[in-house]
């Protein structure tokens, strides 16, 4: 029986290690498991000013005027890292609001410090991840 031990993944495990695991950690698992389905590069390898493709959860989403102009700014989760995903000119898109996931292609800058990805193509997803 000793031997078995190891094997025994599932089961009682299983369920402990889903039990002790914090919400975050789970999201964050299911997140990354999403990227492999969509083609997607995790937020944390993005940078260098090139174009990426990111799949991820809003978190947050603020109207922020920038130089005198509205900017509809949302934080994009995809369980390595975030990234701010910003349209300038717009103060509200239908369907960008928090909880919603999203698939984003667009050029990734670093400013102040932060990851952003100004005026990216979008397609909202469903909750599930489909």
């Amino acid at each position: 029986m000793g031997s078995q031990e190891p094997h025994k993944q599932g089961g009682f495990r299983g369920f402990f290690r889903r039990l002790t695991t914090s919400q975050a950690e789970l999201e964050a698992s299911e997140l990354q498991q999403d990227l492999d389905r969509h083609g997607a590069t995790p937020i944390v390898s993005c940078g260098g000013r090139r174009r990426f493709c990111v799949t991820g959860t809003l978190r947050t989403v603020t109207l922020r005027p920038r130089g005198g102009a509205p900017a509809l700014e949302a934080e994009l989760y995809d369980g390595s890292d975030v990234i701010d995903l910003i349209w300038l000119g717009r103060r509200k898109i239908a369907g960008i609001e928090p909880g919603r996931m999203v698939l984003a292609e667009g050029l990734v800058s670093v400013q102040d410090g932060r990851k952003v990805m100004f005026n990216p193509r979008y397609e909202l997803r469903p909750a599930g991840g489909a």
